[in-house]
């Protein structure tokens, strides 16, 4: 898995990926956080980092849709399937490369509570609570995209199918609305927004939100795996 997990990593910065990534979330969260909490006085970072889900919208499906895409493509995907590695480890080294990735920006957000307090009040462990539930909202958000990826052999695809389901996640308490009652009773226990939402503006801390996120990772990681061991034995 060690093995796995480093070509992955090196293939990210060696095709630039990753610095775009890091450069472009890191650049419109900046513009995002002047705005609300250096220009308005907000002294909440939680607020600047809702804002922030129109951005991954594009970022996670350009860093997601190469994972297993682009080898199944290249015809490189046998010689994975044919590893004495097990399919779990492949996937799961792929996967803590994408998470490596994306952890770089959140990182650099870790300074920006620090910012606020040097300049006024700030409330530091409500802001580093939003910033560990916005990593595990990524990390779900990634391992979607993982998934998607493993089913077909065209990028495009896997980065409009990352899309289109983000999209939908973001927006389900909205989609909600257009639903009759009962439907939407039973639809918004599902809404993945909502733990986020309740640390980052109503400073609600459940960890249980936290579980149901490592929850979504651990089945999305599952039904990869079965989709690699579909085509192992096709």
């Amino acid at each position: 898995m060690t093995a796995i997990y480093k070509r992955e990593l090196k293939s990210y910065f060696d095709s630039m990926i990753g610095y775009v990534f890091i450069a472009f979330v890191t650049a419109f969260t900046g513009i995002y956080f002047m705005v609300y909490n250096l220009f308005n006085g907000y002294p909440y970072f939680s607020y600047s980092l809702g804002s922030t889900f129109t951005i991954m919208l594009l970022a996670i499906p350009v860093l997601t849709m190469k994972c297993f895409a682009e080898e199944r493509k290249m015809k490189t995907d046998q010689m994975l399937l044919t590893a004495p590695v097990s399919l779990t480890k492949i996937v799961l080294g792929k996967y803590l490369a994408m998470m490596t990735v994306y952890a770089g920006p959140t990182l650099i957000f870790c300074i920006c509570p620090l910012i606020i307090k040097a300049n006024g009040t700030a409330y530091l462990f409500s802001d580093y609570m939003t910033i560990i539930t916005y990593f595990l909202v990524g990390g779900v958000f990634v391992s979607i995209g993982m998934l998607i990826s493993s089913l077909t052999e065209s990028q495009i695809i896997a980065a409009v199918g990352t899309f289109g389901v983000m999209f939908l996640l973001i927006l389900w308490q909205n989609l909600l609305q257009f639903l009759p009652t009962a439907v939407r009773g039973v639809l918004s226990k599902v809404d993945v927004m909502a733990p986020f939402e309740n640390f980052a503006y109503n400073q609600v801390f459940d960890v249980t939100g936290w579980i149901a996120y490592i929850s979504v990772i651990a089945v999305c990681i599952f039904l990869t795996v079965q989709s690699l061991a579909k085509r192992r034995w096709s």
